[in-house]
């Protein structure tokens, strides 16, 4: 139906109201055939008015049965004819919605792609959920205004011209009642747009706070806050209730007057064509005439005032999608790329002095976690540093490249929903014996055999339906399967108990034999794996070496490691609260 999926074109975010024009002039043959069928449809509507005056004027006199015969067949083919022109304005108007939908998801669904990492930064997930919720349904129905809206138009005048043909006095109430219509509704849409900015803004928030909650419903039953946030949301929601009503009262008033001022435009007209009839002025026929056109104008000018206010919800949601488009990742590929190697390079971070190198497996340990992490979202190219990578400066590389040769395997990272096969195996394809590897490389064997379809179990988003221990082994799972040039790992065990971490430690190992791997911990078991320790205090790398070195020339390390030697297994309730 759209071509909008393939390539949604680059959007035009200057402001809301040049988004909706780029939207319209993105499929612009088809809202200029939505906009000539919709002229026809509604002028055509004149059509019966006419019609009728001639059957009654010219056909119901003694001997002119033929005539009205004519008349009332030319009648039915109008009638027809509308019907027609009716449907084909519905179905193009369908096709410019969808394609507006359609269009903007496309464009919203990128553009959060190129934010990647700085997308939860910058923007909430409940704003993020109402735009594809709400704001783009809003835009799409804006777009419809292209083809009724001008069809009204057009129609107004001809019926203006129509009356004017009849008697002066109707045409100018006719041609005065749409300022009157500006004047009166105008404020309150104004009102609308500023009632209907807070009561978006006010949703997101609401929304983004529901998801937390729900993200965090365990973490919050052992600790006991459940009732405190869930309070917080009622009175949010309640909040929310009391905007949304002051929303309604002015649509209502909208909606009322789009009803009422038509209505009382087709009752002046009519009593002043009444007694213009009367007196003898027109015939019987231009007075059902008169009366057919000024009931058709019903519908240009409720047009009017519903594309008005379609227009300014429009406007209100375009709004929310250019302030996201607006939003910028942290850094961006550079005008002019170098090349790297093609063989296995050095990644080295200059902000603390650790370097992996090529085919070795890399332990990052720190009193202050956020100071790892930090490392590796320097060399995963998720901040902005002055790493290389095979002494190309990193931020010099095409971030195409980095993507798909470095893989970050973030603790945190979330779950899409489907089968437990495709959740693991990513964006490639996997047979059988690899998933199967990289399970058992993972010890997450007993959760596939506990799943009740194994592999083709349902895993719902979020990987809800599962453990915190058995989403970071999935996770191990879906990283192991990538199978990058370079794998960086956050804390990859910090779920689990003490039995699987050194299962998942050995697979590890296993499993990168010769490939460049480095991962954040003070685990001791991860530890003795590792080739090479970085030991990092303050932020700056103190000492290198193997685990056991370290432990003997290295007090501050030795005392850090300890704490992780006298843990104990996790207990249920400890590992939702991880």
């Amino acid at each position: 139906m759209t071509d909008s999926y393939a390539d949604p074109g680059t959007p035009d975010h200057r402001s809301a109201a040049r988004y909706l024009w780029w939207l319209t002039m993105s499929q612009r043959r088809r809202v200029t055939g939505g906009a000539v069928i919709g002229t026809l449809w509604m002028v055509c509507l004149l059509l019966p008015p006419y019609l009728m005056q001639r059957a009654i004027d010219d056909g119901l006199q003694r001997g002119k049965t033929g005539v009205l015969v004519g008349w009332v067949a030319a009648l039915v083919g109008a009638a027809l004819l509308n019907a027609w022109l009716g449907i084909m304005r519905h179905r193009i108007m369908t096709r410019v919605r969808m394609d507006a939908t359609f269009r903007t998801i496309k464009v919203v669904v990128a553009h959060s792609t190129r934010l990647g990492a700085e997308l939860p930064r910058k923007v909430t997930a409940g704003e993020v959920a109402s735009i594809g919720v709400g704001d783009v349904a809003q835009m799409s129905q804006t777009l419809t205004i292209t083809g009724p809206g001008v069809g009204a138009v057009v129609a107004y005048l001809v019926a203006a011209a129509l009356l004017l043909s009849i008697s002066v006095p109707l045409a100018l109430v006719v041609l005065l009642g749409v300022p009157l219509l500006a004047v009166v509704v105008g404020p309150l849409l104004e009102r609308l747009q500023g009632a209907e900015s807070k009561y978006r803004e006010q949703q997101g928030a609401l929304t983004a706070r529901l998801g937390d909650i729900v993200g965090g419903m365990r973490v919050l039953n052992g600790i006991g806050g459940k009732e405190m946030l869930a309070g917080r949301y009622l009175r949010g929601s309640q909040d929310l209730q009391a905007e949304g009503y002051r929303v309604g009262a002015v649509t209502s008033w909208i909606q009322a007057l789009s009803v009422g001022l038509p209505a009382l435009f087709l009752a002046l007209v009519t009593w002043l064509a009444a007694r213009m009839a009367a007196e003898g002025t027109i015939t019987i026929g231009t007075l059902v005439a008169v009366y057919g056109y000024v009931a058709v104008l019903v519908v240009p000018v409720s047009n009017f005032i519903e594309g008005g206010y379609d227009l300014t919800r429009g406007l209100v949601a375009a709004r929310r999608v250019v302030r996201m488009l607006d939003l910028k990742p942290a850094f961006e590929d550079a005008a002019t790329l170098r090349p790297t190697h093609d063989e296995p390079s050095a990644l080295y971070d200059a902000d603390t002095g650790v370097e992996l190198v090529p085919g070795r497996l890399t332990a990052i340990v720190s009193a202050r976690p956020a100071d790892s992490a930090a490392v590796v979202d320097r060399l995963g190219r998720y901040s902005a540093s002055a790493a290389t990578w095979g002494g190309v400066p990193l931020a010099e590389v095409a971030l195409a490249e980095i993507r798909s040769r470095i893989v970050v395997a973030d603790n945190d990272a979330d779950f899409f929903s489907g089968t437990l096969r495709t959740v693991v195996g990513g964006r490639s394809e996997h047979t059988g014996p690899s998933i199967a590897q990289a399970v058992r490389d993972a010890a997450a064997e007993d959760i596939v055999q506990a799943l009740p379809d194994g592999l083709d179990t349902m895993i719902q988003a979020q990987g809800s339906n599962l453990s915190g221990g058995q989403r970071q082994r999935l996770r191990l799972v879906r990283a192991l399967l990538a199978d990058p040039e370079v794998l960086l790992l956050v804390e990859p065990t910090s779920a689990v108990d003490a039995h699987t971490e050194a299962a998942m430690a050995a697979g590890l190992r296993r499993a990168r034999t010769g490939r460049t791997t480095a991962l954040t911990s003070t685990s001791p078991v991860l530890l003795e794996q590792a080739d090479t320790v970085c030991y990092l205090v303050d932020g700056r790398l103190a000492a290198a070496g193997p685990h056991q070195e370290l432990l003997a020339s290295e007090p501050g390390y030795r005392a850090l490691v300890a704490r992780g030697e006298t843990a104990t297994e996790s207990t249920p309730a400890e590992e939702a609260v991880r």
